[in-house]
């Protein structure tokens, strides 16, 4: 196969509010369906769909995989970063000198038993190569915003202090181009 895509979408809005959420297994909102339906309403050709086993993601990617009569599967290395302590907590519950070290250097600074940046990095990267090796001519992946963060700085080939300046709202939606061997995929456009 000389080119495929590959089109990463966040979940919607998840039931309970803003929160470190990581591995944490909340359902979307009524709010976060009818976003996940609005960005997947124009329905590209895809050929598999692939997903977090996270609820937030999983819910829906199986539902759109049974609709359009699609191959679905989960993966469990494209899960979200696991927060330690911080799980289901939103910003104003964590002590705010921590939350301040994490804010400034989110790379080098993990919570209190927490994944580290370095690992959750590596887990995502691996499952990356196994997908480049893939022959899906345009799969759409269901993840995290720190998941399309990770990727879609691989691809722009930015720092991991870039990491964060990389924004992924709820049901945004990333399209890469990944061109046959050597792989040296491309992002092609962006959704929010």
């Amino acid at each position: 196969m000389s080119e495929c895509f590959l089109d990463l979408l966040r979940h919607g809005e998840v039931q309970g509010g803003a929160r470190f959420r990581g591995e944490q297994d909340d359902p979307l909102s009524p709010l976060g369906w009818e976003q996940m339906r609005r960005a997947t309403s124009d329905r590209p050709g895809w050929t598999r769909i692939i997903s977090s086993p996270s609820r937030r993601c999983a819910d829906f990617a199986r539902e759109l995989a049974g609709e359009l009569g699609l191959p679905f599967e989960e993966r469990a290395v494209f899960r979200e970063r696991g927060f330690g302590v911080w799980e289901g907590l939103a910003a104003d519950e964590i002590p705010g000198e921590l939350l301040d070290r994490f804010w400034a250097d989110p790379v080098n600074y993990t919570p209190p038993g927490a994944e580290t940046f370095a690992a959750f990095r590596a887990r995502v990267l691996d499952g990356w190569r196994d997908l480049l090796c893939a022959t899906d001519p345009h799969a759409l992946l269901v993840t995290h915003g720190g998941v399309i963060r990770v990727l879609a700085s691989e691809v722009l080939r930015m720092s991991e202090d870039g990491f964060f300046l990389f924004e992924a709202p709820y049901a945004c939606h990333v399209r890469l181009r990944i061109p046959g061997p050597p792989w040296r995929p491309s992002l092609v456009s962006l959704r929010a």
